[in-house]
């Protein structure tokens, strides 16, 4: 790769006007890049300066010296205060009244009709809306369109925001928190949906910030990654401002209320409401939480967008527009400079810098902004792509700000080259090649650590999905943390983002409808601002099933107004909805780039059962929107939602490919179990085999999204009494179910393989017909119990597994030998377990980092005396850990189980349990996890923590 001498081939100056109002009139309008390499220097520096001067005996040099150094990005996780309810005796901290609920409707169909918002009358109460609603107004883009603060600080009168109460009895935690997912579960009410466990209420969160003296002069910032929900912040006892919306990150700007060089109490509140999602949406401060400071003249807030509107092998423009803020009240002259470094696999700089761009420089009038603009051409980029047939390269632009010749701030944009184009009749194509897209749908949960953000248990997801052979993740359906499209860059996924699930629309009584005319715009523009540079994005998804399908015209015009901002925030990406109910001749479908469907292309309740039904009934749709759309591509967004619990086999067996649940059929209601030989879904959705059928006979479709990828907490369909879902691939605890070799037989069709189902493990079936199916990458098998081959069968076209449906049982061995083009290809098989004897222990990973926040994850397989799996034991298990580590959390992937998940015993299920370690921050050596059960052999595994 070649270096550039950049000139500047296109440059402006944009001013903002008059956005940059007194911060107590304004939201904050400054965005967040990545800025930690920056920071760590320049708060080197800054130290380093501080010492230096103040031996000499200048230290009102030194805090001159410190206010000018470029940006910090501090971590602020540690050392919370927590407590669950409000004070006594003070009322007035709601943002905003609510309707009241006369009966929950946790427990109602997924596919139900969305509803027309509740009218709410309010009676006189004091909220905090007003006041919250200035935090918005720099994602505001007209100006008469924002928000005034009014005077007065509402909740100073709450002993929790002052700096005086003691808090020394509350809870201890850090950040990220999850308060609800340590149970306990909710056996009780119609709290399924929610996943049994409750994250409604009033919650209370109390830290001191450490502003030194020599922040004087200095901006600052809150940064919150994601909290759930209704967030209300005050520092020092004064009301900073907030955000209700639980899934987007949001700043507030502390200066006005900071005390530098003096005890800074920053207290805030969450009010999670009841019926608030179809789905567990966590509670608490999830994500992490930043204090951010820079100089008054400084890279805005999700500040910079580097974009690459031409790209090819031998050369690609790099687009880069940074918007700076001053927060002053004098003028400032302004430059910026930007350079390119290569980074590697690991995210770091490799080398010297590839590009230098200058940016212009422009006049930044006083509590204003203005965004430089500025181009170059970089020859024989390393192109971002997914693997296996590309590599996800990347870059990072630092652009450095300087004012009258001195540097006032430093900010680091990852980034990666890559052009994208979605076809009508091709699909998709990354760099100009035809990439399928093989999807799966995943909700932010991370099985029994609830929604607390962890990287490590995100990238473990990650890699079982990518093993299995999924390229494209679809963020279902709310904006991501931050570091889990990091790791998408990283790894070479491809992302659908997504912002809502509803709009002005009601599928919960209390979901995100109430504030959707308010805060539509500013959470569109958050999301985007924050994920614009993450190359795995490949759309922009602006709503998922709403309710505005229904709306005809009404709700098409909502859809254009939400593409409009998107296009203002990145024209380079297109954008889609995702459909389960508007038809082709509806105007909704017309309003957007791409066309996404939720099972509609292999049709929802064909069968004649549902004839009659009130509920959604479409014929297959592919080819009905491909000829009233042949300009837009189409993504199926949701398929299959099949269910299943792994390793639950129920007889007898479906003879059709696809078919609903009930009892006898799929399902028992008794155990509220689905059947593991993978043929039933959700009454409106299809098994795989259907999918893979209606895709292979629509090829024009750019691929799928899978309905999902790892189980979830809530939505337990059919069985709403049960804690977790059973659409997952791979179950709550992260143990594949059958299902994930189907996939993977399709989807890494080069990987020799073959699975078997079910296990041969059936004392009691002697001599009944036991079907055995196989899944495989070989287009034939031939199957064997006991030696003797059962025949030798061979894929039909549009067929997915080899059934052997007539299988007599007997104990012994069952195997399968896998041919592909009339040569072996791969093999299987599996033997009938004996008693249950012993427990055996692997881990993910053998060492951890001692930062409190690496994990390792530990299964537990429970063995017969020749260490075969016992299939369907249960045997209770305990777990105890020596050395420098922490048992999280344990599970076993059965969503039947109340058991809470911190417990440090668990049942197994089919055989199999997980437990989650953690080190113990700032310590370091040998750890040692033993596992025993009653009448079994117990097992021991050493890790080490460095």
């Amino acid at each position: 790769m070649e270096l550039i001498a950049v000139m500047p081939a296109k440059a402006g100056i944009q001013p903002s006007g008059p956005s940059r109002l007194d911060p107590r009139l304004r939201g904050d309008d400054s965005f967040m890049q990545r800025d930690s390499v920056a920071m760590h220097r320049d708060s080197w520096w800054k130290a380093l300066s501080i010492v230096c001067v103040s031996l000499l005996g200048l230290l009102p040099i030194a805090a001159a010296i410190a206010s000018d150094v470029p940006r910090e990005r501090l971590s602020i996780n540690d050392d919370w205060r927590f407590h669950r309810g409000d004070p006594a005796g003070v009322a007035g901290l709601d943002y905003d009244v609510r309707p009241e609920i006369a009966a929950s409707t946790d427990s109602k169909d997924a596919d139900a009709k969305p509803e027309e918002a509740a009218k709410v009358r309010a009676r006189g109460e004091r909220v905090l809306k007003p006041w919250i609603l200035p935090s918005a107004n720099a994602l505001i883009r007209d100006p008469a369109r924002r928000h005034v603060r009014p005077a007065a600080d509402p909740g100073s009168e709450s002993a929790f925001v002052q700096s005086r109460f003691d808090d020394s009895g509350w809870q201890r935690v850090t950040l990220p928190h999850d308060w609800a997912i340590a149970g306990p579960f909710l056996k009780d009410g119609p709290y399924g949906g929610m996943g049994r466990l409750q994250t409604w209420g009033a919650a209370w969160y109390r830290r001191t910030l450490d502003i030194p003296a020599s922040d004087r002069g200095r901006s600052i910032f809150l940064d919150i990654d994601g909290a759930m929900s209704y967030a209300t912040v005050w520092l020092n006892g004064r009301l900073v401002g907030g955000w209700p919306y639980g899934y987007n990150s949001w700043r507030v700007d502390l200066t006005p209320y900071a005390v530098p060089g003096g005890t800074n109490q920053l207290a805030i509140r969450l009010d999670n409401p009841p019926d608030s999602a179809r789905w567990y949406p966590g509670a608490g401060l999830y994500r992490n939480v930043w204090l951010v400071k820079t100089g008054p003249v400084h890279v805005a807030h999700w500040g910079t967008r580097v974009s690459t509107p031409q790209v090819s092998k031998e050369r690609a423009t790099i687009a880069i527009d940074v918007s700076i803020d001053n927060d002053s009240h004098e003028g400032a002259d302004v430059s910026v400079a930007t350079e390119l470094f290569a980074l590697d696999d690991a995210g770091r700089r490799s080398g010297h810098a590839v590009a230098r761009i200058d940016g212009g420089r422009a006049r930044v009038a006083g509590r204003s902004s203005a965004t430089l603009s500025a181009s170059t051409t970089l020859a024989r980029p390393r192109l971002w792509g997914p693997p296996p047939t590309q590599h996800p390269n990347r870059y990072v632009a630092v652009s450095t700000v300087t004012r009258d010749g001195r540097v006032v701030d430093r900010m680091e944009t990852p980034f990666g080259i890559r052009s994208i184009r979605l076809d009508a009749n091709e699909g998709l194509f990354i760099n100009g090649e035809r990439i399928v897209i093989r999807g799966v749908n995943n909700h932010h949960d991370l099985g029994a650590l609830g929604a607390a953000f962890n990287v490590r248990a995100a990238e473990r997801q990650l890699e079982i999905l990518r093993d299995m052979g999924a390229n494209a993740v679809r963020m279902a359906h709310n904006p991501p943390a931050p570091e889990l499209l990091e790791l998408t860059d990283r790894m070479g996924l491809l992302v659908v983002d997504e912002v809502f699930d509803s709009w002005e629309r009601r599928k919960t009584p209390l979901d995100f409808h109430l504030i959707f005319p308010d805060w539509h715009e500013p959470d569109l523009r958050a999301m985007l601002r924050r994920d614009r540079n993450h190359p795995s994005i490949v759309l922009w998804s602006v709503g998922n099933e709403v309710g505005e399908q229904y709306t005809g015209e009404e709700g098409a015009a909502i859809a254009r107004r939400l593409h409009a901002i998107v296009r203002e925030e990145d024209p380079t990406r297109p954008t889609i909805n995702a459909m389960n109910w508007a038809k082709p001749d509806m105007p909704l479908p017309g309003a957007l780039d791409v066309i996404g469907l939720n099972y509609q292309g292999e049709g929802i309740r064909q069968d004649p059962e549902f004839e009659g039904t009130e509920r959604i009934r479409t014929p297959p749709q592919y080819p009905g929107f491909h000829a009233a759309f042949p300009d837009k591509a189409i993504v199926s967004t949701e398929t299959a939602s099949a269910l299943s619990s792994r390793g639950v086999y129920l007889f007898p067996v479906e003879k059709a490919i696809s078919a609903p649940v009930r009892d006898g059929r799929g399902g028992d209601s008794s155990i509220r179990q689905v059947s593991a030989y993978e043929l039933h879904a959700v009454d409106f959705g299809s098994s795989a085999d259907k999918v893979f059928a209606s895709l292979d006979r629509h090829p024009y479709v750019a691929g799928e999204f899978v309905w999902t990828g790892f189980d979830y907490l809530g939505e337990p369909t059919p069985y709403y009494d049960s804690r977790s879902s059973y659409s997952g691939i791979v179950d709550l605890a992260g143990f594949p179910k059958d299902r994930y070799y189907l996939y993977q037989a399709r989807w890494r069709p080069d990987l020799p393989m073959a699975h078997l189902l079910p296990h041969w493990t059936w004392p009691g079936r002697e001599g009944q017909v036991t079907p055995v199916h196989v899944f495989t990458s070989g287009d034939e098998a031939e199957l064997f119990v006991n030696g003797v081959s059962q025949g030798r069968r061979k894929k039909a076209p549009f067929e997915y597994r080899l059934r052997w449906d007539d299988v007599v049982y007997q104990p012994g061995e069952l195997r399968v030998q896998a041919y592909r083009n009339g040569k072996p290809w791969a093999g299987a098989s599996t033997r009938t377990a004996g008693a249950a004897a012993k427990l055996e222990m692997s881990a993910d990973r053998r060492a951890i980092a001692g930062d409190g926040k690496d994990l390792s994850f530990v299964s537990v397989r429970v063995l017969d005396t020749a260490g075969r799996v016992a299939p369907t034991a249960a045997n209770r298990i305990a777990f105890t850990v020596d050395g420098p580590a922490e048992i999280v959390a344990t599970d076993n992937g059965d969503p039947t189980d109340m058991e809470a998940f911190p417990s440090h015993e668990r049942r197994a299920f089919s055989g199999a349990a997980l437990v989650i370690l953690r080190a113990i921050p700032g310590r370091s050596g040998k750890v040692t996890l033993h596992a025993t059960a009653s009448g079994l052999q117990g097992d021991d595994i050493a890790l080490e923590v460095r």
